[in-house]
C-alpha cells in the first residue's frame, strides 16, 4: 500500500497514545478500516520502537527496576490472579515484554543471589513454565502474548513472515527464469524484500547501509516493501532504485539466461 506523507502522518498521530497491545491494534484498525492490519501494525511497531528508544534508559535505572519489582511483589500478593505486570507496563508506557524481562531478571537475582546468563533468562521468557514461581510465570506469559512489538513471540512471527515473503519472491523469480527485467521502463538487476512498512527513518537507513551498496555492485534494482511505504520516498528512480509494495505484474523480461544471484535480505515486520 502506497501512502501519501499526509496519510502516513495521520496514522502516526493516532499511534502516539497507544500501547503495544492487541487491543490497541484493534482500535487503530477501527480508526483506519481501509488500511490493512499488516500495514498498520508495521507502522505502529516502527513508531513504538522509536518511542521506546527515547525512554528505555530510564526504565533500566537500578532504582526504577527495584521500584517495578517491589510493586509487582506487593500487587501480585494482593491480587494473585490479576495481570499485574501487564497493567504496570501499560501504566508506565513500557512494552509488556520488556517489563517482563526486567522483573524476571530481578526475580532471578533475588533467587540466586547473582545475575544469570542471558541464555537462561531468554529460555524462561520463551517458555515461562521454566520459571519456578507460578504466579510470575503466568504474568510473564500474559505479557508475552499481549505484546505486538517486542518479545519472543513477536520475534518468531517476524522471522516466519520474513521467510514467507522471501520464499514468495524467490518462487516468482524462478517461475519466470529471470536474469534481469524491466519494471515500468526501468532495468532491474536485483530485488530486495522488506516485510515491513517503509517510513522515512527506516528507508534512509536501508539506503545508506544496503541499497546504495547493492546499486554499486549490481546496478539498478527494486525494493519491495510488502506492507507499503510513503509514496514520496520513491524518488530515486532516475538514479536506479525503484520502490514497490508487491511483486510487479507489468514486467518485461530482457534475458532468459541463468539466474543471476542478487542480494537477499528479509526484515520481519520492521
Amino acid at each position: 500500500m502506497r501512502l501519501s506523507r499526509a496519510e502516513y502522518r495521520d496514522i502516526v498521530r493516532s499511534t502516539e497514545q497507544l500501547r503495544p497491545t492487541r487491543q490497541c491494534m484493534k482500535m487503530l484498525k477501527d480508526r483506519f478500516p481501509n488500511h490493512s492490519q499488516s500495514t498498520l501494525l508495521s507502522i505502529f511497531s516502527l513508531e513504538y520502537q522509536k518511542r521506546t528508544k527515547r525512554t528505555i534508559s530510564r526504565h533500566h535505572a537500578a532504582d526504577v527496576i527495584e521500584g517495578h519489582y517491589q510493586r509487582y511483589l506487593n500487587e501480585a500478593k494482593a491480587r494473585p490472579t490479576a495481570p499485574v505486570l501487564l497493567e504496570m507496563a501499560n501504566e508506565v508506557d513500557l512494552s509488556p515484554a520488556l517489563m517482563a524481562r526486567l522483573v524476571l531478571d530481578r526475580f532471578l537475582q533475588d533467587m540466586n543471589g547473582e545475575m544469570l546468563s542471558k541464555p537462561v533468562l531468554n529460555s524462561m521468557l520463551k517458555d515461562p513454565s521454566l520459571i519456578p514461581d507460578q504466579v510470575l510465570a503466568k504474568n510473564i506469559y500474559q505479557c508475552t502474548i499481549n505484546d505486538c512489538c517486542y518479545g519472543p513471540l513477536v520475534d518468531c512471527i517476524k522471522h516466519a513472515i520474513g521467510e514467507e515473503h522471501e520464499v514468495l519472491l524467490r518462487d516468482k523469480l524462478k517461475e519466470r527464469n529471470l536474469s534481469f527485467l524491466a519494471v515500468e521502463g526501468h532495468i532491474v538487476h536485483w530485488i530486495e524484500s522488506k516485510a515491513s512498512f517503509g517510513d522515512d527513518h527506516s528507508h534512509r537507513t536501508y539506503l545508506n547501509e544496503q541499497f546504495w551498496s547493492y546499486w554499486n555492485r549490481f546496478g539498478p534494482g527494486l525494493v519491495i516493501y510488502w506492507y507499503g511505504f510513503i509514496g514520496e520516498l520513491d524518488c530515486q528512480r532516475d538514479r536506479g532504485i525503484l520502490l514497490k509494495d508487491c511483486f510487479p505484474t507489468d514486467i518485461v523480461t530482457l534475458c532468459h539466461a541463468t539466474h543471476q544471484q542478487s542480494p537477499e535480505s528479509t526484515e520481519g515486520g520492521q
